[in-house]
């Protein structure tokens, strides 16, 4: 995952330039805006997040406004808008899930990894940050880690430690 800041110019790599293309031929001619969202996941995952530079790019490539680009990179959350760790942990934040310690256990994260929310650990590994509804009040409470959002239920500190330091070894 390549790191830019958010003033730096971003060039995109050939292959980044290509998907972008075989996401736009996926809809008919004159509707490319319709490909901003898979063409944001695809520049997430290159640069880690979405800097007002790399917004501007994806404005040209799609022949859009630039504020069309911002309105939508900050409607959805799984948008980046400043650099994360390369794994953000997401906890439910909702009433099933604070019922049963997910503020504490949010409060906890902080504690071990030594960031506030929605802050990068110095090593750039680690991130976490509190969201919305993640279907799983059942088994609360729940994160998830993107962007193959493998869930983890039932949580603990103890589960958690656990979880950071299996992490920190790939």
């Amino acid at each position: 995952m390549l790191r830019v800041e958010d003033t730096a110019a971003v060039e995109f790599s050939t292959e980044l330039l290509a998907k972008c293309s075989e996401i736009i031929s996926r809809y008919p001619e004159g509707k490319q805006k319709s490909a901003l969202l898979p063409i944001l996941h695809e520049v997430q995952a290159v640069f880690g997040w979405l800097s007002a530079n790399s917004m501007d790019k994806v404005a040209e490539i799609l022949n859009i406004k630039d504020i069309e680009v911002y309105e939508v990179a900050t409607f959805y959350t799984q948008y980046f808008l400043k650099p994360q760790g390369k794994y953000v942990l997401e906890v439910c934040r909702t009433g099933p899930c604070c019922l049963v310690g997910a503020e504490k256990l949010m409060e906890y994260i902080g504690e071990k990894l030594g960031v506030k929310e929605n802050e990068a650990t110095a090593d750039g590994l680690f991130s976490y940050r509190g969201v919305e509804c993640l279907a799983a009040c059942g088994y609360a409470p729940v994160l998830q880690i993107g962007p193959e959002y493998t869930f983890y239920e039932n949580l603990t500190p103890e589960s958690v430690d656990k979880l950071i330091e299996e992490l920190k070894s790939k």
